[in-house]
């Protein structure tokens, strides 16, 4: 247990007299109610606490959603284009980054995070981490399409692709969900081609265990829930 401007100052949220004025002011709230007690035991580890509405840490991992827009790219920084960590500048947290990448037209799913381990996890080609996308297509995907993805295809680097998970979508003809267990440069545009057809639009949707929170618009991001962290073993 520790006292809440303690935890606070270890946040970086100003010194001892700081914030006290900010607690007395009603600035901070703790598992969401409001509070004025700067000596309230919190449980640093457990306990959601937030300043105007923007949730503290003390300094160690951190755990973010990003449901990425199509326009930007995966990148820590870049001195032309946008990156989406331009999107994460007022995120607590030191050191951040992506995890993984997606191409600049995709959208969807991105964790960012600054836990190297877990980014290693799930990255690992030996772990065969599931991301699911979903995929708009020029043509009507047949079940022959969805065989051959599953089955493997070559895309032109000397080696078919690792069987995938397909499911057509039945009011969607120029659709499908499609989970693959690896990340090869452009993979999904390739393996469509691969079988005679062409992605017009791109969504990550999942990566592991991890479902992209429909309710989080494109370029909004949040921290992930208790829940959502358990699933991913942090």
């Amino acid at each position: 247990m520790i006292r809440l401007d303690r935890f606070m100052c270890g946040a970086g949220a100003g010194t001892r007299s700081q914030v006290k004025a900010l607690i007395k002011a009603g600035r901070v709230s703790v598992d969401g109610e409001q509070v004025f007690s700067a000596d309230l035991k919190i449980e640093e580890n457990r306990t959601r606490v937030l300043l105007d509405g923007r949730p503290l840490f003390l300094p160690g991992n951190v755990y973010y959603m990003l449901n990425k827009p199509a326009g930007v790219i995966t990148a820590a920084r870049d001195a032309r284009e946008r990156t989406v960590m331009d999107l994460m500048k007022d995120a607590p947290g030191k050191d951040l980054f992506p995890v993984g990448r997606l191409d600049k037209d995709t959208e969807g799913l991105l964790l960012i995070t600054n836990d190297g381990a877990l980014a290693h996890r799930l990255l690992s080609p030996a772990r065969h981490v599931e991301k699911r996308y979903l995929v708009h297509t020029a043509a009507p995907v047949s079940e022959e399409m969805c065989r051959a993805l599953e089955e493997g295809v070559e895309i032109g680097d000397g080696k078919p692709t690792l069987p995938a998970r397909t499911e057509r979508i039945a009011d969607m003809p120029c659709a499908l969900y499609l989970g693959i267990t690896e990340g090869r440069f452009h993979q999904v545009k390739r393996m469509l081609d691969a079988v005679g057809n062409a992605v017009t639009a791109l969504r990550r949707v999942s990566m592991g265990p991890l479902l992209l929170d429909d309710k989080l618009p494109q370029g909004g991001w949040r921290e992930l829930t208790e829940e959502e962290r358990r699933t991913l073993g942090v």
